[in-house]
């Protein structure tokens, strides 16, 4: 007698939980249509002027991550620079990339109209909620960057990264 009542309560749950699934089958999550094209997805970048530039004064705390597919754009971006470490300034246009179909809070960065990388995750999600706490949600934004890395270690050229001069996101 005394295990009647909590069974009862747990049938009822199961019942009222199955009766809800049932009723309201989940429907797939559809994702953004974007054009099937050769290769691998890259975001366009918009004809539309920057809404804003960032600033950090000259910090440059961001880091771009960027896959090994972006490393040959940093690298003519970096220019020569022998065996020195390359450091070479230059303007990167953030984008939200709504189209994206791995990363719905995706944020692309481009330097001289070329695809560089993308913000990393949560750094995304931050600099999403600046742009809708700034009123300018889903428009491109500049920031000044810097090409670095490249240099010579062990007979061997280190990889490129974008570093951005805008305030830590996360």
């Amino acid at each position: 007698m005394e295990y009647a009542l909590p069974l009862l309560i747990v049938v009822v749950t199961a019942l009222l939980v199955y009766a809800i699934i049932k009723t309201n089958p989940a429907k797939p999550a559809s994702l953004p249509t974007r054009a099937a094209g050769p290769g691998p997805y890259v975001p366009q970048l918009p004809a539309t002027a920057p809404a804003l530039h960032w600033s950090d004064k000259g910090r440059f705390l961001v880091e771009v991550v960027n896959e090994s597919r972006y490393q040959a754009t940093l690298k003519e971006l970096a220019g020569a620079h022998g065996e020195h470490a390359a450091a070479v300034a230059c303007v990167a246009t953030l984008v939200p990339d709504d189209q994206n179909a791995y990363e719905n809070t995706a944020v692309a960065v481009f330097v001289e109209g070329r695809m560089a990388g993308y913000l990393a995750p949560k750094e995304a999600l931050h600099f999403r909620q600046r742009l809708k706490f700034k009123e300018i949600e889903s428009q491109p934004t500049t920031c000044d960057a810097q090409v670095r890395g490249g240099g010579l270690w062990q007979g061997r050229h280190l990889a490129y990264v974008l570093v951005l001069d805008i305030e830590p996101l996360d």
